[in-house]
Parts: C-alpha cells; sequence; structure tokens
C-alpha cells in the first residue's frame, strides 16, 4: 500500500479532532515523520475557509502542548498543511469539491469521527466522488454499531466502497505503548511465555477505571452504558492481546488472526450463568477527589437503568487457559482514573519456607495515567533471622518512563494517526474481531434482559457495587486495588 498524500478528516472541527488529531499530527510533524507532500484536509458542516480552519487548529494546539512542544516556525509550517472544505455528508453536497482538494485519489487516508448514522450517506458520497478508488483507505472511529446487526450494516456499507485490506478501525488502546509492549513482553522474553497458560497462571484482572461522569456524553452514553462503551472494545482488545497464542509474524494477518481465535472462545455468558458472572452498576451521589458529584440520575436528568459499571467472568475456552478466569471491570466516577492488567501467578507448589509471608507472583502491566510494567517477586527480608527467615513481595520495576526516559511520550493517535498514513494496518481492528466481539457482549445483554438483571447503586468515589467484590471473593481473588 502506497504513502498517502492526502489526509481527510471528517469531524474536523469536533472535540476528538481538538484534543487528539490535531496535537497527533503537529507531533508526527515536527518530528519529520510525516511525509513532506503531505496535505491535511479537515472537513465538517461548519462554513469555515482554510484560514478560519488554521486559526482552530492553532488555538488546539496551544490548550494541548506546552509552549515548548510547539515552536512557533513548526506550528506555522504545520498550519500551512491544513486546508478546509465544508461539507454536509447528510445532504451529500460538498464531495466534489473535497476530491478537488485531494488530487490523487488513489494516495487518499480518509479518517471518519462522526456519528454512525453517517457513515452510511458519508461512504456513499466518497465512492460517487471516486475517493474509493483503489488505494484509497478509510479509518473509521468507534463505535461502529451498537449491537452485532448494526455493527454489521456498518461494515456492509463500508465493503461495498472499500474493502478489508484498505479498511482500518481504529481502538485508540492499541496505539499506547504499554498495550504493544505487552506483545514483546510475552514473545521476546523466554522468561514469561513457558508460564503463560493455565499451569502457571492463576487468573487475570483487567480494569478500566473512569473519574469522570458523563461530560457532555449524556445522549451518547445512556444510550449505550459501560458494557458497550468500554468492553465491547478496549478492553476485548486487552484480553485478546493477553490471551493468544504466539503469531508466527509481526504482520496484521498473523497477530489478528491469533486475537480473533481469542474472542471466538469467549465462553458466552448466558441467562444461566448471568447473575453469577456479571455485574451492572449506577453511581449515585458521591466525592471525587474530595469534591462532591451528584448522582447519574441527576447528571442525566431522568431516571435510567444504563450500567455506569460492570464487571465480568470471563473465560478462555481452550487448552491454554482451560479453568483461569479473567475477571473485567470497567466504570465512571470510580475512585481513580486507571487502566491496568494483572497477571496473577499460582503459588510454589510447597512452600519450605514454612510462615515467612510466601505470597505468588504478580505482574502489573500499568496503561494508564502512566505505562509501566512491573513484577512482584519475593525476597528475603535483611536481617539476622533469629526468629526464622521472612520473605516480602518487592517490585521489580520495568517502567517505560525511567526505562526510556531519553524517548518521548507519544500520544497514541500519532501511531495510528501514522500506520493509517503508511498503511500498515497491524494496530486496527478487523471486521471479524468486532463481530466476535459483539456475539459476546449481546449474549450477555440478552442474559440481563431476560433475567430482568438491573443496576445496583454504588456512591461515586467507589470501585462499584459489593456484588463487584462477591465477583471475585467467591472464587478467594480480591479486586488489585
Amino acid at each position: 500500500m502506497s504513502i498517502a498524500t492526502s489526509l481527510l478528516l471528517f469531524g474536523a472541527t469536533g472535540d476528538l479532532s481538538r484534543r487528539m488529531l490535531l496535537p497527533s499530527l503537529f507531533g508526527l510533524h515536527g518530528d519529520g515523520l510525516l511525509p513532506a507532500e503531505l496535505k491535511i484536509i479537515g472537513t465538517a458542516r461548519s462554513k469555515l475557509d482554510a484560514a478560519a480552519f488554521q486559526a482552530m487548529a492553532g488555538d488546539a494546539l496551544e490548550k494541548a502542548l506546552e509552549p515548548d512542544r510547539r515552536p512557533e516556525a513548526s506550528v506555522r509550517a504545520f498550519l500551512d498543511r491544513l486546508a478546509y472544505v465544508p461539507l454536509d455528508a447528510s445532504t451529500g453536497s460538498g464531495f466534489d469539491g473535497l476530491a478537488a482538494e485531494v488530487g490523487d485519489p488513489c494516495k487518499a487516508a480518509i479518517f471518519l469521527s462522526t456519528a454512525p448514522s453517517l457513515f452510511g450517506p458519508t461512504i456513499a458520497g466518497l465512492a460517487a466522488a471516486g475517493l474509493a478508488r483503489d488505494g484509497a483507505r478509510l479509518a473509521l472511529e468507534k463505535p461502529l454499531g451498537h449491537d452485532l446487526e448494526s455493527s454489521r450494516a456498518i461494515n456492509d456499507a463500508v465493503a461495498a466502497a472499500y474493502p478489508e485490506s484498505r479498511t482500518f478501525r481504529i481502538d485508540h488502546y492499541l496505539g499506547k505503548e504499554t498495550v504493544q509492549n505487552l506483545i514483546a513482553l510475552r514473545f521476546g522474553n523466554v522468561l514469561f511465555e513457558p508460564l503463560w497458560n493455565a499451569a502457571g497462571i492463576d487468573h487475570v484482572q483487567i480494569s478500566v477505571g473512569e473519574t469522570v461522569g458523563l461530560e457532555g456524553r449524556a445522549d451518547y452514553y445512556d444510550g449505550m452504558g459501560a458494557l458497550r462503551d468500554m468492553v465491547q472494545n478496549h478492553m476485548l482488545q486487552l484480553l485478546a492481546l493477553v490471551a493468544m497464542e504466539p503469531p508466527a509474524r509481526y504482520d496484521p494477518t498473523a497477530v489478528r488472526d491469533e486475537k480473533v481465535k481469542v474472542l471466538r472462545s469467549l465462553r458466552p455468558i448466558t441467562a444461566r450463568d448471568v447473575t453469577t458472572h456479571s455485574v451492572r452498576g449506577q453511581y449515585g451521589a458521591g466525592a471525587i477527589a474530595g469534591q462532591p458529584v451528584p448522582a447519574y440520575a441527576d447528571e442525566l436528568g431522568r431516571a435510567s437503568d444504563t450500567e455506569t459499571f460492570v464487571a465480568l467472568k470471563a473465560h478462555v475456552d481452550n487448552w491454554r487457559w482451560r479453568g483461569v478466569p479473567f475477571y473485567l471491570r470497567t466504570g465512571k466516577r470510580m475512585p481513580e482514573r486507571v487502566s491496568e492488567i494483572i497477571v496473577q501467578f499460582r503459588a510454589v507448589p510447597h512452600s519450605m519456607f514454612g510462615e515467612a509471608g510466601l505470597k505468588a507472583n504478580k505482574l502489573i502491566i500499568s496503561i494508564q495515567p502512566h505505562e509501566d510494567i512491573g513484577l512482584k517477586l519475593m525476597a528475603k527480608v535483611p536481617g539476622l533471622d533469629r526468629d526464622g527467615l521472612k520473605l516480602r513481595a518487592v517490585p521489580l520495576d520495568i517502567g517505560m518512563t525511567n526505562a526510556f526516559a531519553d524517548v518521548r511520550r507519544r500520544i497514541a493517535y500519532e501511531r495510528l494517526l501514522l500506520d493509517l498514513v503508511e498503511g500498515k494496518q497491524t494496530l486496527f481492528v478487523r471486521r471479524d474481531e468486532v463481530e466476535a466481539q459483539w456475539t459476546w457482549i449481546d449474549g450477555i445483554r440478552a442474559g440481563w434482559a431476560e433475567t430482568g438483571m438491573g443496576v445496583k447503586p454504588y456512591a461515586a468515589g467507589n470501585w462499584g457495587p459489593s456484588q463487584a467484590i462477591a465477583l471475585t471473593e467467591r472464587d478467594g481473588v480480591s479486586w488489585h486495588d
């Protein structure tokens, strides 16, 4: 796939563009990683001209980046790359003007960050304007539907114009350094892979906690809930990377083939076991960082049965993971913002140390707010041991911040946008992955509906309802808090 000479940003005046896309593109520009001839074309319904869009982009960079990260000369050169074409996809007007601005349609990279309802008309307009020719590629930001049926409808619309080899479905978690490092950790070190199975691992925990509430996303979020907003995409992608078999090569086909095998091996959570394997919660009034916050219903302005917290006990039914539970939890108004993977290894088969405090090893993979990897190892407590040998769990820090202090930490979208421009698909999600994820999620939602399983209350600033604690403690496991 050739390197793109134009990058089209649909939804270019929106929040994602201001906070992430434009700062990410500027970072790539400043480091000389974007092709010199690459033109960045913004488009949205806003009636702007190129100068107004450049001014908006400059303001976005000023808000997103520290002064030392945006030298004036570099900012000016970046803004000179930007063009703008107003377009209303719902009416089909403006696509010819967009095509004229693009130039060579075979070298166009297109990023769709719009409402899912506009995917169909936008793709139809792009195709009619000649912007779906061989070589043109399309990236899609979530949400890609709200269930399997709607996801298939979107993917069918995409496939009518862009084959899978030119379709880039974005999950920004896959652009995070520590997520990519998970692959390096597993398959680049002989230390871990022989133990990475049911014989060596007791359980895995994946937690994604947010301190924020609705933040202006009320209509979207209340129609989705935590299960579809976070678990269906980010968390299942993390689970797939933890659980997948070693790919033969680090390439798009090999890596994604192994991920989809995991997703298809997830044991369905049905009405029979949904009450023991899942927890739904919704935050009430409470406090975050010492500041009072309202209940979800008060933020929303009405009563709702939408879950703002979900905890799940999942199983991957294959040889490697037989009997190993994967505990997932995510929620809003949690005590802290955190995304992490905990790999709990099994205890030694026999302790020669008696009551010395022996604990099983634990691998902690932190994704945010800090990207670090740590391993809890047992070590002897210094001393003369007159009362017997004492052991203590001590961290072996594989912290990315310290290990790579000489390398700038990048926004996840920097990697994804550069891969889009260069036509590299490894860190993007394939259609069969998405459909396997939705199949599993739809089964859980059907179980909730069949059993009438409602939301349990929890106070903002807590790790969900008490039922989430019981979910793990029934197995003798505690959440890593």
